[in-house]
């Protein structure tokens, strides 16, 4: 059992974050030394703060003696091509030792050798002892050490690395990672690796041929023939990039592992230091108590797991009561830079902005709340106008002094920025000139952890988590005809109301961050949801144009065709009636028209909903039929054709929807104003309105849909073989089915067999399939058996799912996304079959919505890598992208759009089946779909 916990700072890496993390500063004597304060908060709170989670006994801050060491000798090229450091951070180097000792803590450091190759020899050390050891840093070449026992702290992310997350950053496990760091080369350093090898090829060529020398003795047998040449050629670069990127741990300790032993903060010579500097904030710490370590007593159980599962932040019990009188009002500029200070301090953040209107793209900024403390938050107003036009305008900074202050926080590359449904938040900054990043949406952390569970508005999280309500923005903006827009609100009433919004949120991320590694959640959300939001930021502010004429003209023959059903429906009926009312509908269909299998509710309201009136229509009941063609052209005449000319933006002249990230349980994004997923796919009346979505002048449209996506990831997940040689070889895959279930093959048994294809995966019963087939349930059963006899695979998939779920509670997808469906345990046989046909498609359906999503995070990199900087995604709808480019970027585009989506599972996922890709390209969406 390992007794001590060894913590190795990567110095530099420690240096740089902490001068690009401050603006320029200077100490009492004049001297510049940002880096310097910087450096030492972060090492204070390393030291004195991080021991309540994980109780580090042994610490050391490891720095680089020299720029040149033993891997010059092998090749002088070596970090020849790294610009010198900035003028002003080279005085600040000698003061960052001293701080290091000030702190005592041992300050390390070996001529010839550097710093990675410092910690790898006291890792091999330390393990050798039995320790427990963490390196501090988000150096790639140090993951190759994380192994049980050991793992890293990437204090920026406040995110624990250990052997899973290394894996799905490189495609690698540790052990291996040399090798695809060899062969790719790093600019940075100068290695030169192998021309054409990045990071995906090479973690493809280790995945298969396990290490370096063995891909190299393997050459003949890649097919590739410039990959092939260029490993040919450059074979003993790829050697000497090997021996480059390797560690040496077998070096002498410069001191021994003991005199590592974390003594606590001692005054001093801690406050000599600090009262020579200036630092006076951390002088108060020193002076007031701020110092709280005490080392450890007990001895520590050993990492024997990656240690991502240990809490990064307290938990919501040691968190102190909401007090909206402790929120600060920030009027003054010195109240601001002190808010900006404290924030580049605790290196994370929450943020939320107040606008006046609930569209983004329409609404202005009004003021922006931050938190950096449970219970310490503060609003800074800069929109406000007061309510009336006599009323004085409250007391509030310039915007333009504000929003520039701030973007030395929302863009520092060392402050998380948290945020609850940030997305709003980043189309407001963007407008505004900002890019945020880093950052975290406690909304995605919940939705990636409790889908299922309950919604993922903060208000609902802060009651289920906190049992606190915040304040309602009805309690502040009043409803209905007295409401007013934010920027009216007097500002103490706005300081609570924003402030706690903050505060919640940093509560949140605080309760929810350290359960993704515990709960197997970081994988999708790190590599799945978190990337998704500036992607689809940008879609919302670039929006899509739409023929307002086209518009107008369908609105006015619907309204006709809707005038002619309602004639027709009120003759069948035998007399008027409101169509759209359930009560009066049902009275026609089962009292006075006496049709048969009338249900009423506990309202004694007859059930008129789309599952009775389809069933009335497939018994050939012709007013069915006629009401359901009334709803649908109803529904899209005031979804769609109506409700599109107004929402047109008058500025951009473009219809801009809202795309929710955490809706759909499955992980599929939907969308609102307008719902695009509810357009229908297959039919005339949908593909007219799709017409309606038209290119700017100059422009084409280009849809890319992933084919039968669904039935591909269902060959893969329940391993079919005929299936997956099917989709390999091209095939038709309904074709296939009918020849299976019924020997033959013609328009109506392959008709039958794609109703089958996709009903089974959706868990549909002999009595669905009846329905949908018009045969008697007998012969329903039937085809279902010999569907299952002719594909095993597929059975046993659905029940080793439903054993699963019945077990766990959830089912996952191949990224790792949870569903729950409490419904599973349900006393009621109607809501267990429910969940038990969610459990069914979710991991299917959840799998492909995970696959666009990585897909639609690659894309904008992959275009601008290609050059094609003018082509922008707008619409994400189901399976399908729609993008705007120049005519003459079509094939360029079509082959990059092509290639990612088709390798958008990779590395995280290897399909055993391709993805194929549907392009098409078109003046219109319709056209081009």
């Amino acid at each position: 059992m390992a007794s001590n916990h060894l913590y190795l700072v990567d110095g530099s890496g420690y240096i740089f974050r902490a001068y690009h993390r401050l603006p320029p500063l200077t100490n009492r004597h004049g001297v510049p030394a940002g880096a310097v304060y910087g450096f030492t908060t972060m090492l204070w709170k390393l030291v004195n703060d991080l021991h309540k989670a994980d109780g580090p006994t042994h610490l050391a801050v490891i720095l680089d003696a020299s720029s040149r060491t033993f891997r010059n000798e092998m090749y002088d090229g070596y970090k020849a091509n790294r610009p010198p450091p900035p003028e002003d951070l080279i005085p600040q180097f000698p003061l960052i030792r001293v701080a290091t000792r000030a702190f005592s803590v041992p300050c390390i450091e070996t001529e010839g050798l550097e710093a990675d190759d410092i910690i790898a020899c006291y890792v091999e050390a330390a393990q050798a002892a039995g320790w427990a050891t963490t390196i501090v840093s988000s150096d790639k070449d140090l993951m190759q050490l994380v192994r049980p026992g050991v793992d890293m702290l990437d204090t920026m992310a406040n995110k624990r690395i250990g052997r899973e997350e290394v894996i799905e950053k490189w495609g690698v496990p540790p052990e291996q990672l040399g090798d695809v760091l060899a062969l790719m080369g790093d600019s940075v350093d100068n290695v030169p690796g192998v021309p054409g090898i990045g990071p995906k090829t090479a973690a493809q060529l280790i995945q298969q041929y396990g290490d370096v020398e063995t891909v190299l003795a393997s050459v003949e047998e890649i097919r590739k023939p410039k990959l092939k040449q260029s490993l040919i050629d450059h074979a003993a670069n790829a050697r000497m990039s090997r021996e480059l990127v390797r560690l040496k741990c077998d070096a002498p300790l410069p001191e021994p592992l003991d005199d590592l032993a974390l003594k606590g903060l001692p005054p001093e010579p801690l406050r000599a230091f600090l009262e020579d500097q200036g630092f006076k904030s951390l002088l108060l710490k020193v002076d007031g108590g701020g110092n709280d370590y005490r080392p450890p007593a007990a001895a520590l159980p050993p990492v024997t797991a990656p240690a991502t599962a240990r809490p990064a932040a307290p938990e919501a019990a040691e968190q102190p009561a909401f007090d909206h009188a402790a929120y600060e009002t920030v009027v003054t500029e010195e109240a601001l830079d002190r808010w900006i200070a404290a924030a580049i301090a605790a290196g994370a953040v929450a943020v939320d902005t107040e606008t006046d209107d609930i569209d983004c793209i329409r609404a202005e900024l009004v003021g922006i709340s931050l938190s950096v403390d449970p219970g310490r938050a503060c609003y800074i107003p800069i929109g406000h106008r007061g309510d009336g036009l006599l009323s004085e305008v409250p007391p509030q900074l310039p915007r333009a002094l504000v929003l520039e202050r701030l973007r030395t926080v929302l863009e520092h590359p060392g402050v998380l920025k948290i945020g609850q449904n940030l997305k709003y938040d980043l189309i407001m900054f963007r407008r505004n000139g900002i890019d945020v990043a880093p950052y975290d949406d406690t909304m995605l952390l919940s939705y990636d952890l409790d889908a299922g569970l309950r919604g993922h508005g903060m208000d609902e999280l802060s009651v289920a988590h906190f049992g606190h309500a915040p304040i309602a923005f009805k309690d502040v903006c009043g409803t209905g005809k007295s409401q007013i827009s934010f920027d009216k609100v007097q500002l103490d009433r706005a300081t609570a109301y924003a402030a706690e919004d903050a505060d919640v949120t940093l509560r949140l991320w605080r309760k929810l961050k350290p359960r993704l590694a515990r709960e197997e959640a970081t994988r999708v959300y790190e590599l799945v949801d978190r990337p998704l939001v500036p992607v689809v930021a940008e879609m919302e502010m670039a929006g899509i144009r739409v023929d307002r004429e086209e518009l107008a003209r369908l609105s006015g023959e619907f309204a006709t065709r809707i005038a002619v059903l309602e004639g027709e429906i009120h003759a069948l009926a035998g007399g008027p009636f409101t169509i759209g009312s359930p009560k009066q509908l049902g009275e026609v269909l089962f009292d006075r028209l006496g049709l048969k299998g009338g249900r009423k509710g506990k309202s004694g309201v007859y059930s008129t909903d789309v599952n009775e009136m389809e069933r009335l229509a497939e018994d050939g009941v012709e007013i069915a039929t006629k009401v359901l063609d009334w709803r649908q052209l109803s529904k899209l005449k005031s979804t769609y054709t109506d409700a599109l000319q107004a929402q047109i933006n008058p500025a951009s002249g473009r219809v801009h929807t809202s795309f929710s990230l955490a809706v759909a349980q499955t992980g599929r994004l939907s969308s609102t104003d307008p719902n695009l997923q509810n357009i229908p796919i297959r039919t005339d009346i949908g593909r007219r309105i799709r017409d309606a979505f038209v290119a700017d002048k100059g422009y084409v449209l280009l849809s890319a849909d992933y084919s039968q996506i669904e039935l591909r990831l269902a060959a893969h997940m329940a391993d079919v073989p005929q299936l997956k040689a099917a989709f390999a070889d091209g095939q038709d895959i309904h074709a296939l089915t009918a020849q299976e279930l019924f020997g033959e093959v013609n328009r109506d048994t392959r008709g039958r067999a794609k109703t089958i294809n996709f009903s089974i995966l959706y868990g549909i019963s002999a009595f669905g399939l009846a329905g949908r087939l018009g045969v008697d349930r007998a012969e329903a059963q039937a085809m279902i058996n010999r569907y299952f006899d002719r594909f095993p695979g597929i059975r046993d998939y659905i029940a080793e799912t439903l054993t699963a779920v019945r077990d766990k509670g959830y089912v996952t997808t191949l990224f790792g996304r949870k569903t729950h469906l409490p419904g599973i345990r349900s006393a009621k046989q109607g809501e267990r079959q429910a969940a038990e046909r969610q459990a069914i498609n979710a991991p299917i359906q959840g799998t492909s919505a995970d696959i666009i999503k990585r897909a639609m995070a690659r894309m904008g990199p992959a275009l601008n890598a290609a050059g094609l900087e003018q082509v922008r995604m707008l619409l994400q709808v189901h399976d399908e992208l729609v993008f705007e480019l120049p005519p003459e970027d079509v094939d360029a585009a079509s082959a990059v759009i092509r290639a990612v989506m088709a390798g958008a599972a990779e590395p995280a996922v290897r399909l055993s089946v391709p993805l194929g890709v549907e392009i098409g390209t078109g003046q219109s969406w319709g056209a081009a779909h």
